[in-house]
């Protein structure tokens, strides 16, 4: 009987507060994206295209971005090529949103739980930046494996992270290690 509470309770937690993200961030993008006439990216998406060209800029390559004129997307180019598009699911909030729900459905205490989940959510925000800014180099030095890289590899490390971050929480620090 105790068991089946605590899954109910881990559901609901679970659910409620991938609801609540996820409606929240809706709203958001909403709110500042654009389409029509005029196409513009949310202000997180145009953040993490220009951190990761500041990644490759200071690594040897000569990036920018600039807004996508027929779409919400944001073109990156390498070199003066154009390498690839970042777009609204490239910056990681759907992926963060996913790791504070799982946390919090594995609530400890407060503190504990907020502190982690800010701390993870930053590896998880820093990691994805410097991912697209390796994805990016890749495409430019190796164009042939641009499907195996983008649809295997590279999601293989954000995922992975955000894995590897769930495990030590549950492990480590969630009530429910023992």
């Amino acid at each position: 009987m105790k068991s089946n509470k605590l899954i109910v309770i881990f559901l609901i937690k679970f659910f409620g507060t991938y609801a609540l993200l996820f409606l929240m961030y809706s709203y958001y993008l909403k709110n500042t994206q654009k389409t029509g006439e005029v196409f513009a990216c949310s202000p997180i998406t145009k953040t993490v295209a220009k951190q990761t060209v500041f990644i490759l800029n200071n690594v040897g390559y000569n990036a920018r971005v600039e807004q996508h004129t027929n779409e919400i997307s944001m073109k990156l180019f390498v070199n003066n090529a154009y390498i690839s598009r970042v777009i609204e699911g490239c910056n990681a909030i759907s992926i963060i949103i996913l790791f504070i729900s799982f946390i919090v459905a594995f609530s400890n205490k407060f503190v504990i739980t907020a502190l982690y989940i800010l701390f993870g959510s930053l590896i998880i925000y820093f990691v994805n930046i410097v991912r697209i800014a390796i994805i990016s180099i890749a495409y430019f030095e190796f164009p042939q494996y641009e499907t195996i890289l983008h649809d295997l590899v590279f999601p293989s490390i954000i995922y992975g992270i955000t894995f590897l971050l769930w495990f030590i929480w549950v492990r480590q620090f969630s009530n429910w290690k023992k």
